[in-house]
């Protein structure tokens, strides 16, 4: 560019980015695009904009998720979108899968062993599909025998399901163990009392 793009102009280029590209949008790429800018500068136009949508009661807000920004909807309309989008998806996620992406996201890196010893079954069928909806990946090996694979979660997991990453994750409850009471003590029985002489 030959001269500087207009504040304005940056950020509606930036909106219309955001807007086209429906995954989240690293700040380094919107940097690529738009060269007068800086990091700093993206996020104060991002900023701008969010100022903008609140002010003027937008159905979208902009967020930051998975290390990017993405144009998303207001939470506020989730029971009117989730009633027009009510068709099953075909890329909805089983319970039993989602119990183990659970674990997977609050214990990584875990081996699927150890995964099998929370879950009490055999959890391959979830495995094979949480890695083809890109959910899970290998991140390693376990330095054990047989050197099983470690799995952990993806930049997917964290945009699916609106994270800014896994420190975002809720805080998971533990459960609360109700100590056994002890019975109550047995009183001991009372000794029968010796009659007494009469007195003579």
């Amino acid at each position: 560019m030959s001269s500087a793009t207009p504040p304005a102009e940056s950020k509606r280029i930036l909106e219309g980015i955001l807007f086209a590209c429906g995954d989240p949008v690293p700040a380094k790429r919107l940097v690529e695009v738009l060269p007068d800018l800086d990091a700093a500068a993206i996020r104060q136009l991002v900023g701008s904009l969010q100022e903008e949508y609140r002010q003027g009661g937008r159905a979208f807000q902009i967020q930051e998720v998975a290390g990017g920004f993405q144009l998303v909807t207001d939470r506020a309309l989730a029971p009117w979108i989730a009633q027009a989008l009510s068709k099953p998806r075909p890329d909805s996620v089983s319970h039993a899968a989602m119990e183990t992406l659970a674990i997977i996201a609050y214990r990584q890196p875990v081996t699927k062993a150890e995964i099998e010893a929370v879950r009490g079954v055999d959890i391959t069928a979830s495995l094979d599909g949480l890695l083809e909806k890109q959910f899970i990946r290998i991140v390693g090996r376990k330095e054990s025998p047989g050197r099983p694979f470690l799995y952990g979660t993806t930049p997917e997991f964290l945009r699916h399901f609106g994270l800014k990453s896994v420190e975002a994750l809720p805080p998971m409850a533990q459960p609360v163990v109700q100590e056994p009471e002890a019975p109550p003590a047995a009183t001991p029985a009372a000794e029968p009392v010796p009659a007494s002489p009469d007195a003579s």
